[in-house]
């Protein structure tokens, strides 16, 4: 058995990069898009509104912009930034009800 070890061949391998001790993507908090990243700093809901997300072409070459919040009104008159990552939930709960007429008839546009 140990003749079978000694005549093993030894191919040279590269090292797995992923096999370092490094911290990981989301340990880094890392994100596909720098617009994904939420701040740690507080901002107005002013100042929200003018981040980007995504600003590229798409793969049939038309120009995507996507907001890294969404405004909208809550229903006490005040307005609130909604992530369109963290809160896409909350904004397609929104997006519902927006389609919906006075009597609570959904509508289709």
């Amino acid at each position: 058995m140990n003749n079978q070890n000694e005549n093993e061949i030894k191919q040279p391998v590269s090292v797995d990069w992923h096999s370092k001790d490094e911290p990981t993507a989301k340990e880094r908090k890392l994100t596909a898009n720098p617009g994904d990243r939420i701040s740690e700093q507080p901002e107005t809901v002013e100042e929200k509104s003018k981040q980007v997300a995504v600003d590229s072409p798409d793969i049939t070459g038309d120009q995507i912009t996507v907001p890294t919040y969404f405004v909208v009104d809550e229903p006490d008159g005040e307005q609130k930034a909604l992530h369109h990552v963290k809160d896409a939930e909350e904004i397609s709960d929104v997006i519902r009800q927006a389609r919906v007429d006075e009597n609570g008839n959904r509508t289709w546009r």
